[in-house]
């Protein structure tokens, strides 16, 4: 009998790769004993309502233990009756495209934007067009112009710490993209999933703080802050807008989104688990952000450009023009290091001397190591 590898999660790393294109979190952060004292808390109620069809907009303590978390975070208070549960941001994206676009619809994305964003709404048959960004994110005089062409069903926009750039958008921008949305009836979805993950500076206040204006549906998830095995998001709106998720086929059929998994996360709230995490993971990816930064500046010095961001996972490495990041990691493969090419974060096949770089897998040895690596590449390359 041959014996094979069974595996058990997303990612296959080759032995020795070190591959910063992976944007999860360390598996040795993902909180097993955290896990288990919240199950233990709340399997302890014997409680069997835990193992049936979930309510439509997810079970109400949970939902009123996230609006007291996301209440003391994002500093207004948030009503649980505004949030609606899913199964991970993804998730709730797919099921936004679903509910609010029909194949052949234009929607506006930043460019760069979230390559597996971008993946499911061609899944959806959407006509992409991408709107420049630049130190202050979303160029919003440009969304103004294109607003006189288009009809968009919809902007998706990731505003604190973008994936890829980490660029935050700022507080002037925000507020004149709410009037946009207003005087447009402008649909915005916002990927708010690393707003919780700052390290250094506070964040402008999230673009779920305006969802009482009912053109904002703000995407929250459990993958950066928590795991991203629980498959466990929220998607934050206005009555009106959370009324086409509730009252879809797929919940009149299936019930709430993972029912089992939120009364689980429900006693890490409650018992203060969730938070302790957070504080911990801030932290630690803070350290490894500053340290890759340094790496990279010490191994690579002038031969690259990036700003360092102060929150999310990521740091968005600028090469010189000449320099293909697709033709480079095949030949980065070859050196054991990886990395996410910036073309494909470009709705417009562009970005092509970009890329992306993640520090929340890996610790500092395994980050000094890949940034070495990456400058034998790319000296190897010219």
């Amino acid at each position: 009998m041959v014996l094979q590898t069974i595996q058990t999660t997303q990612l296959d790393i080759p032995p020795g790769m070190i591959h910063l294109g992976i944007g999860q979190p360390d598996p040795l952060l993902l909180p097993l004993a955290l896990m288990k004292n919240a199950a233990e808390h709340r399997l302890g109620h014997d409680d069997g309502s835990l193992l049936a069809y979930g309510a439509e907009s997810g079970d109400g303590y949970f939902r009123l233990a996230l609006a007291r978390f996301l209440t003391e975070h994002y500093h207004k208070p948030v009503d649980a009756d505004d949030l609606f549960v899913t199964a991970g941001a993804s998730q709730g994206l797919d099921l936004i495209c679903t509910l609010f676009t029909k194949p052949g619809d234009t929607i506006f994305v930043e460019e760069p934007s979230y390559f597996l964003a971008l993946n499911i709404f061609r899944d959806h048959g959407l006509n992409i067009i991408g709107l420049p960004m630049d130190e202050g994110g979303l160029m919003v005089e440009t969304l103004e112009e294109r607003l006189t062409q288009h009809n968009p069903a919809f902007l998706y926009i990731i505003p604190t710490f973008h994936n890829p750039s980490s660029i935050t958008l700022s507080t002037t921008r925000r507020e004149r993209l709410v009037q946009l949305s207003q005087e447009h009836n402008l649909l915005i979805v916002a990927d708010e999933v690393y707003h919780l993950l700052a390290y250094d500076t506070v964040p402008p206040q999230p673009l779920a703080n305006y969802t009482d204006t009912g053109t904002i549906l703000s995407i929250g998830s459990f993958s950066k802050i928590l795991a991203p095995g629980l498959r466990l998001g929220w998607i934050q709106a206005n009555q009106a807008l959370l009324q086409r998720l509730v009252k879809s086929g797929l919940l009149e059929s299936g019930g709430g989104l993972n029912p089992f998994i939120s009364k689980l996360v429900q006693s890490a709230l409650e018992l203060g688990l969730q938070l302790d995490h957070l504080v911990n993971l801030k932290t630690v990816y803070g350290q490894r952000m500053v340290f890759l930064s340094a790496a990279l500046r010490r191994h690579l010095g002038n031969f690259i450009s990036f700003s360092e961001p102060s929150g999310g996972f990521f740091i968005w490495l600028r090469l010189p023009e000449q320099i293909d990041a697709e033709t480079l990691l095949s030949e980065a493969r070859q050196h054991n290091v990886g990395f996410q090419p910036g073309v494909r974060f470009s709705s417009q096949q562009s970005l092509k001397n970009y890329i992306r770089l993640c520090f929340s897998f890996y610790d500092t040895p395994e980050l000094e190591t890949a940034a070495g690596r990456l400058a034998d590449v790319l000296r190897n390359h010219r």
